[in-house]
């Protein structure tokens, strides 16, 4: 099993009943966690990567009804290279 997060973006908070079908996806074989966080609109997805894809876990939220919009990354990019100026003479 190789478990992976995945962070999703959403525009409009959810119904109740998307919170219902949000819930019910931990019963989708490869689901471990899901976790919303309303203040931020994310959505945490824990997932079991040899059963499902990052696109499968975005079809299912999105039918689920959940407006997700982007994958956030998890990693920062890399910081712009520095130019080395040679001093002046």
């Amino acid at each position: 099993m190789t478990t992976v997060d995945v962070t999703f973006r959403y525009t409009r908070h959810p119904t109740e009943d998307t919170m219902r079908a949000v819930a019910d996806l931990r019963e989708v074989y490869g689901i471990r966690r899901v976790r919303l966080n309303q203040a931020e609109r994310t959505l945490l997805v824990e997932y079991d990567a040899t059963r499902l894809g990052v696109a499968n876990v975005f079809q299912l939220l999105r039918r689920a009804g959940l407006s997700v919009t982007e994958e956030i990354s998890s990693f920062l990019p890399p910081a712009p290279p520095e130019e080395n100026k040679a001093p002046a003479a």
